[in-house]
């Protein structure tokens, strides 16, 4: 099959993505399909994938509402399916989409699987739709049908930024340590993960079968108060919130994800060194948080 690229879901990352593509194709002189699913009220009213992507094709699917098999059918029109779509879905989703890939036969798979080292983490940990990563691992490496690529990009870094998450509060100018100021954190900004992630699909020899790591950088909580305090040129109140602590709260409020998220990423699984990531070793750079604190936040 020639080769054509559908990207499912046009949220940050999505759009990250697209315009990822887009830019390969426009830079190497190719002439491959690419095409978004979305929702169909999103088609309906433009809302769906920015218009200065021409000739995208859109696939109007409900997720959540179509059977694996009326998903399949749209899979398999395509070469390579990117799964953008995060956990907001709903549980269970990943699992779906999976599985509809593997029914379609599609030669390559990218799943939903930007994020953490799940592998590493294991079962049972403080964010329970992690187990859900490993159960769509468990689905793809007991076939052989299907090429798959995981790529592990840590925590997206504007995420980092959320203050309902809590690590960096610009507000109240205060840096919280999750667990101890020398655990550390892998981020990777939107816009690398889209561009790695197709610097890997087009990668010769061809990368199939395996996780691969990339970083926009990797930094300690103690790290991450410096860098702030040179960006903003402020003191910051640095607040440690230690294990014991990050699981109080959990227990005392169990639905609250952002409880489950700050004590998961307290986990060694959730960091690598830059020289062992794809960027690094393909000397391709990326934008470390200070440079995405100016751009996105100071700017």
């Amino acid at each position: 099959m020639e080769k054509s690229f559908l990207v499912i879901g046009t949220g940050e990352v999505g759009i990250a993505m697209l315009d990822s593509l887009y830019k390969y194709r426009e830079a190497n002189s190719q002439h491959f399909k690419i095409g978004a699913l979305v929702q169909p009220l999103h088609a309906v009213i433009g809302s769906g994938p920015d218009l200065r992507f021409a000739d995208l094709t859109i696939e109007a699917v409900d997720l959540v509402a179509e059977s694996i098999e009326n998903l399949a059918n749209v899979f398999r029109k395509y070469d390579t399916v990117i799964c953008c779509s995060g956990f907001s879905i709903g549980a269970g989703m990943q699992l779906k989409i999976t599985k509809a890939v593997l029914e379609a036969g599609v030669r390559r798979y990218v799943p939903w699987q930007f994020g953490a080292d799940y592998d590493k983490i294991g079962r049972g940990s403080a964010q329970p739709v992690f187990d859900e990563q490993l159960d769509v691992r468990d689905l793809l490496r007991a076939q052989s049908k299907t090429h798959w690529i995981i790529v592990s990009t840590g925590m997206i870094t504007s995420f980092l930024f959320r203050e309902d998450f809590g690590v960096i509060n610009l507000s109240q100018q205060v840096i919280h340590a999750l667990g101890d100021w020398q655990n550390s954190l892998t981020l990777t900004a939107c816009e690398d993960i889209g561009a790695l992630t197709v610097e890997v699909l087009f990668h010769q020899p061809e990368i199939l079968d395996q996780v691969v790591f990339v970083s926009g950088d990797t930094v300690t909580f103690e790290e991450i108060a410096d860098k702030m305090e040179e960006v903003f040129d402020v003191k910051f109140e640095r607040v440690l919130w230690d294990y014991q602590f990050l699981e109080k709260k959990l227990n005392d409020e169990p639905d609250n994800i952002f409880n489950k998220y700050r004590l998961v990423f307290t986990h060694p699984g959730v960091t690598w060194p830059m020289e062992v990531t794809f960027n690094d070793l393909n000397n391709i750079p990326t934008t470390g948080i200070v440079e995405w604190a100016k751009a996105h936040v100071t700017s």
